[in-house]
């Protein structure tokens, strides 16, 4: 039998990784960027994207799992905690710090749970969560 949490661990590995080549094309581009509740709630089609292409990977692999992602949310879709796997997505972790070119202070932030419970599991010394080198500054 398979450890659910670990094929979510490594799925969402997997899915960030994959999310911060997106973010990192991204910033080598022009951005367009929106408002949503107020001025400094920035969101922009890059987060729209990366949010959609985790959920879709998801999908693929965990048919019949929940997401609250942080856009879908924002554009009306509710925001349900059960007890049935449900991964947490915010696409850029720091969406005005990526509309500033500020990289240094960007993540792709996936979160899981089952039962209302969410583990942490530490991706230390390699990275900063699960995306080792994504926005590592080069000098």
């Amino acid at each position: 039998m398979t450890d659910l949490w670990q094929d979510a661990m490594d799925h969402a590995v997997s899915a960030a990784r994959g999310a911060g080549q997106v973010v990192r094309e991204a910033l080598l581009e022009d951005r367009m960027v929106m408002v949503k509740s107020s001025s400094v709630d920035l969101v922009t089609q890059t987060d729209q994207k990366v949010e959609q292409l985790i959920i879709q990977s998801v999908k693929e692999k965990f048919p019949t799992h929940r997401f609250i992602g942080e856009e879908s949310v924002a554009a009306g879709e509710p925001c349900v905690l059960s007890d049935e796997p449900t991964w947490i997505i915010d696409p850029i972790d720091g969406t005005t710090n990526f509309v500033h070119r500020w990289i240094s202070f960007v993540a792709v932030s996936i979160g899981f749970s089952v039962n209302k419970t969410v583990r942490i599991e530490p991706r230390l010394p390699e990275s900063p969560a699960c995306c080792p080198s994504v926005f590592r500054r080069t000098v």
